[in-house]
């Protein structure tokens, strides 16, 4: 499955509002400069493995397949030698679009961004007022790069 996103900085937290966060955890088990595959669980009952590949920018292949908790665990334990993010996500929506918006915790506290996913990398949406500078284009930003380089030590 084709998977495109933008991804912004968040300047405020007014995407909270009446939102309770799903909790994640998850680990790169293998990476490179073109893809990854990772393993996820959602507040401690949800597990899911998944394998992505680089197409541009803006694009990547995704494949996500559920697993047991408990093997997700033993994955992130074993596998990910430490390149782990933990965060909590919120799913607001806007203008008609649903969003990710992620508060990092642990290494990358402090940080925020939020994402949307869209249907072609053309496709029009409307920004909301806690979006902020785009980051689609810094790699700094990916899930995995702050696994690997948290954001407390930029």
């Amino acid at each position: 499955m084709k998977e495109i996103e933008c991804k912004f900085l968040v300047v405020h937290d007014g995407y909270k509002a009446g939102l309770k966060p799903v909790h994640v955890l998850q680990g790169y088990m293998l990476y490179d400069t073109d893809g990854h595959a990772r393993v996820r669980i959602e507040d401690g009952v949800r597990a899911f493995i998944s394998i992505k590949k680089h197409i541009s920018e803006r694009s990547r292949w995704e494949f996500e397949y559920p697993v047991p908790v408990g093997d997700a665990r033993e994955m992130i334990e074993k596998l990910c030698k430490g390149r782990v993010v933990e965060k909590n996500r919120y799913f607001p929506e806007y203008a008609g679009k649903r969003w990710d918006v992620d508060e990092y915790l642990g290494a990358n506290e402090g940080l925020a961004v939020a994402e949307i996913e869209l249907k072609d990398e053309d496709e029009h949406f409307e920004k909301p007022p806690w979006a902020g500078e785009d980051l689609t284009s810094d790699p700094r930003y990916l899930n995995l790069n702050l696994a690997v380089f948290p954001y407390n030590q930029w």
